[in-house]
């Protein structure tokens, strides 16, 4: 088996390729693996993986540490190039992964004013950077449109996304991740509260409870730290797990607006239109 262009001996997991897509320096993926073991043989790039949808409890070994936990919708893991590692999968895993080859690193850190020949990508696991992860997404949705934005703007988001992992992820580490808002802990307590009752009717007092925080206190540290509001970001993983669903299955549109959480169809539509610009019924053909 193949990810990212790496073999991977999975056994018993079984693989499923959502999305693929590459320029010169990048490889997207949008994959899943059902419960069981992965092995990762390692590559010369460093590989950005952001776990995607509900969450699932995982372990991972790699560069002689282990790590178990449960994975949150935007958990990101870090792999430095040539870094080999094994998962333990106990639940159904997705995961956008995102691949940087060397020479979009080197010149990165050379942008940076750094020796590219002494940066080190650190190994990380179930980090948050909301940076990588819209860019990462920004990635996947322009390598779907076959590039419409044209060279020049693929380029700039492949460069972006390198210049914040070798910033932000690597011996250099420049900038910080989190400058005030809620710590990783609640963090990943609020992302799973959600991830898990996407389909129920939640409020914000329930959604702050989870954290031990007030209404205004949540309101404000969440959108420190994720980049929007409450409302917007449980919106979005609403319409990102509809498109899932469409895309994936044959469940009437009048089902999966229920089972993401939207009152009725046209809620759903609209939503869907704002946020993605396409219709249920279009994003399904």
């Amino acid at each position: 088996m193949q990810r990212n262009g790496t073999v991977l001996l999975s056994s018993p997991t079984q693989r499923e390729i959502h999305f693929q897509g590459s320029t010169e320096n990048v490889r997207v993926t949008l994959m899943s693996d059902e419960p069981g073991v992965v092995e990762f043989a390692g590559c010369s790039a460093a590989i950005v993986s952001i776990h995607v949808g509900p969450s699932s409890l995982m372990t991972c070994r790699r560069g002689g540490i282990s790590h178990r936990g449960s994975a949150v919708h935007g958990d990101i893991d870090i792999i430095p190039p040539q870094l080999t590692g094994i998962w333990e999968l106990k639940e159904r895993d997705t995961a956008l992964i995102v691949r940087l080859e060397a020479p979009l690193l080197r010149r990165a850190a050379e942008d940076l004013d750094a020796d590219s020949g002494r940066v080190e990508i650190r190994n990380r696991f179930q980090a948050r950077d909301t940076r990588l992860e819209h860019l990462a997404w920004a990635l996947k949705a322009e390598m779907e449109t076959g590039c419409a934005g044209g060279r020049l703007y693929m380029d700039s988001l492949a460069t972006a996304m390198a210049a914040q992992l070798v910033g932000s992820h690597s011996s250099l580490e420049r900038f910080s991740n989190y400058q005030g808002g809620l710590s990783a802990r609640k963090l990943k307590q609020v992302l799973s509260y959600i991830e898990d009752n996407l389909s129920e009717d939640l409020s914000l007092h329930a959604i702050a409870s989870v954290a031990g925080l007030s209404v205004s206190h949540c309101k404000v540290l969440f959108r420190k730290t994720v980049g929007m509001p409450v409302h917007q970001y449980v919106i979005r993983r609403r319409v990102d797990r509809a498109a899932a669903l469409l895309r994936n299955g044959d469940l009437p549109v009048s089902q999966v607006a229920l089972e993401t959480g939207f009152s009725h169809q046209s809620h759903l539509a609209a939503h869907m239109r704002r946020v993605l610009g396409v219709s249920p019924r279009t994003l399904r053909k």
